[in-house]
């Protein structure tokens, strides 16, 4: 296969024509491909379109990974989409896209994305489809075009390749198997510019030399830190997702050193900024050891939950801020623990808005560790059975294990005891670890009044 190199009005690393890989000559079968994208491939090419398998399912399939998803592009537009299949909704205001719904299990369809207009050349029409902010950040981007201009606005040459169902032919429009087959990510175009219009590419080039064992190419790498303050631009909502990806895929401390190293972690958490500064200390052990526990568990299979995570990584945030309660205030552990947990927690959603669904277990955690250390007589049984137990438990083992100096022994006596509790008395069934619903409060004492005798109903 002759590669043919871009003139030089083309983003870099694209070529002038695609290589079109034959069946051939790779391994992607159709047998692992998911039915519900085949039928979805199959129905856009009968109907008369397009239509391609794209990004990095093709890629996964290539380095024999099986997908998480299986990404769609095709030339109909959403609303063409849509008629074709009943099962279908429209979704997306920055990006316009079709999902096609097959039980609990979506199939994305995008169609080709094209270029945008030269600033001078702006009309309020186009404005309508395509908009950026002053960073040069894309606000809206449905400018549709060509799959030449689409496989372009790719951000990867490993993402810029096509599986095509009319011949099972693999377009390659950037020598992405090839870097594939090296082990480099490289960015199609301009990595800055590429950056100021999504920097979540940022976090998804870490992410992706991580997963796939990838070296990033220098002009890769080397924007990130001068660029990471971008990530501020980013709604919280979707940092959100993005952590999801980051740290429970299996890479969370790999994720985290190189997050760390480029100053990316710190906009994702910025309160722990400073804890970052003493690899030897005991908060970022903890930090560390979370991280590293969180993929020993994904590699045995176990659950693992975001509500844990959470509390992790905040703790040593809440302990500051309780403190300075403490000591300005006045006020009592408890108190001071509620009223840091909600400012740390607020702090938080700013940058990475953490769901209700994993705060509330999360704060039960952090609650339950000045339980377990005040638990006597009846109330060691009490918080035996409770929903949250075998997590504040798991973290107060995590805290033991890199605690300061000072409080190296009572931590690692309270986890033993603990550990002998469970051991002398087993616990009733409880809650599911990877279970976030918040614990049911208690009913009220005495239990339900009784209703009075009313007057027996006349025959």
């Amino acid at each position: 296969m002759r590669q043919t190199e871009a003139p030089s009005d083309l983003p870099r690393n694209i070529l002038a024509k695609p290589l079109v890989i034959p069946r051939d000559q790779h391994p992607v079968s159709r047998k692992d491909i998911a039915e519900p994208a085949l039928k979805v491939l199959y129905r856009l090419h009968n109907a008369g379109y397009e239509a391609y398998l794209v990004g990095g399912c093709v890629r996964d399939l290539l380095l024999d990974i099986k997908p998480k998803d299986f990404d769609v592009a095709t030339n109909a537009k959403p609303e063409q989409v849509q008629k074709l299949f009943r099962n279908c909704r429209l979704v997306g205001r920055r990006f316009r896209l079709a999902h096609i719904m097959f039980g609990r299990e979506i199939i994305e369809v995008a169609t080709f994305r094209g270029h945008h207009s030269d600033e001078e050349e702006e009309t309020e029409q186009t404005q309508k489809h395509a908009k950026r902010n002053d960073d040069g950040m894309l606000l809206r981007d449905n400018v549709y075009g060509t799959i030449e201009e689409d496989a372009q606005r790719r951000d990867f040459t490993v993402n810029a390749l096509y599986y095509n169902i009319a011949d099972f032919s693999i377009h390659d429009f950037a020598n992405g198997v090839r870097d594939i087959n090296n082990g480099v990510l490289r960015m199609i175009g301009d990595a800055e510019t590429r950056y100021r219009e999504d920097p979540v590419r940022m976090l998804r080039a870490i992410r992706f030399a991580t997963k796939l064992s990838m070296r990033m190419d220098p002009s890769v790498a080397d924007p990130i830190r001068k660029h990471a303050q971008l990530l501020q631009n980013i709604p919280p909502a979707r940092l959100f997702e993005e952590c999801l990806k980051l740290f429970t895929a299996g890479k969370a401390l790999a994720n985290f050193e190189m997050l760390s190293d480029y100053h990316l972690f710190q906009q994702l958490f910025p309160q722990l900024k400073n804890y970052l500064k003493a690899p030897e200390e005991a908060p970022y052990q903890l930090l560390r050891q979370t991280f590293a526990d969180t993929d020993s568990r994904i590699a045995k299979g176990l659950s693992i939950t975001p509500a844990y995570l959470f509390a992790a990584l905040l703790w040593w945030p809440l302990q500051a801020r309780m403190e300075e309660l403490m000591f300005e205030s006045g006020l009592p552990p408890v108190d001071a623990m509620n009223i840091a947990a909600a400012d740390v927690i607020g702090r938080q959603m700013q940058s990475v808005a953490v769901p209700k669904r994993f705060t509330i277990p999360a704060r039960e955690i952090w609650q339950l560790q000045q339980r377990l250390e005040r638990a006597k007589g009846k109330r060691v049984k009490t918080l035996l059975g409770h929903p949250r137990f075998r997590a504040a438990y798991d973290f107060l083992l995590l805290r033991a294990a890199t605690a300061t100096p000072l409080e190296q022994k009572k931590l690692s006596q309270l986890a033993q005891f603990w550990t002998e509790q469970q051991e002398h008395a087993p616990a009733p069934a409880a809650t599911p670890d990877n279970d976030e619903r918040p614990a049911k409060r208690r009913g009220r004492r005495g239990g339900r009044r009784r209703k009075k005798p009313g007057k027996p109903a006349s025959s």
